[in-house]
């Protein structure tokens, strides 16, 4: 019995490795969209059998970001610009509606918690640090609306990153590197630490009236120039 339920602990352990290895190869494009997925490529590359790849490929089909053919194998779902605008008009919706709850629950802890995830760890590398500003974002906006206590409404968020950040992150880089993260993000810690609603809601209304535009104005340019297999 001991045996069994050590063996079962064992890989449920790899096909966890696998999901979490296969989620930073699509963060950073190894991973393509609209293509189809070699799970023996991605067995050899994690150093593992290919079952807890297959079991971490169906994990990850529960996001929507790839998707199962029979008989065919797994493929990454293709990039749209209208799901990348839904994206963000849902998560503009979600996250102002926590506002009121946020500031109702903010307390020196919280305060301290919402100003750590302003801060962006530096690389030499340009593009590890590009990177790193995608993860800053998503930090501060989940620690914001964790505040809120809202647990569904937080998962439902962290889905939405998922989608936005493991799909379409490519073209999302140059935005990092302008004001994805940093100025807005301050005025929107500013106005929730002073309890001023409207200035919040304002606030993150330019942030993500900014950033939509950006991500699709990038996403356009690529689509145009027939790079239908990256991110954007």
């Amino acid at each position: 019995m001991k045996k069994s339920k050590e063996k079962k602990k064992s890989r449920a352990d790899h096909t966890q490795i696998a999901y979490q290895g296969i989620r930073q190869m699509l963060f950073t494009n190894e991973i393509l969209p609209g293509q189809k997925i070699s799970y023996h490529q991605l067995a050899d590359r994690l150093q593992m059998s290919t079952t807890p790849v297959i079991q971490a490929l169906k994990l990850i089909e529960l996001s929507g970001i790839v998707r199962r053919e029979p008989n065919r194998g797994f493929f990454t779902e293709p990039i749209s610009l209208k799901e990348i605008q839904e994206i963000y008009d849902t998560r503009e919706l979600l996250e102002i509606s926590l506002l009121p709850a946020i500031m109702h629950n903010l307390e020196e802890d919280g305060i301290k918690k919402l100003q750590a995830s302003l801060v962006i760890k530096t690389e030499s590398n340009a593009e590890t640090e590009l990177y790193n500003r995608l993860k800053a974002d998503r930090r501060f906006h989940l620690t914001l609306a964790s505040l809120s206590n809202h647990k569904t409404q937080v998962q439902i968020l962290r889905y939405l990153f998922d989608l936005l950040y493991l799909k379409y992150s490519a073209s999302l880089l140059f935005v990092a590197s302008e004001r994805f993260v940093g100025a807005q993000h301050q005025n929107i810690f500013k106005a929730i630490v002073s309890h001023n609603l409207e200035t919040a809601q304002e606030a993150f209304k330019s942030h993500f009236s900014s950033v939509k535009a950006q991500a699709l104005k990038s996403l356009g340019e690529m689509i145009a120039q027939g790079h239908t297999g990256l991110t954007g």
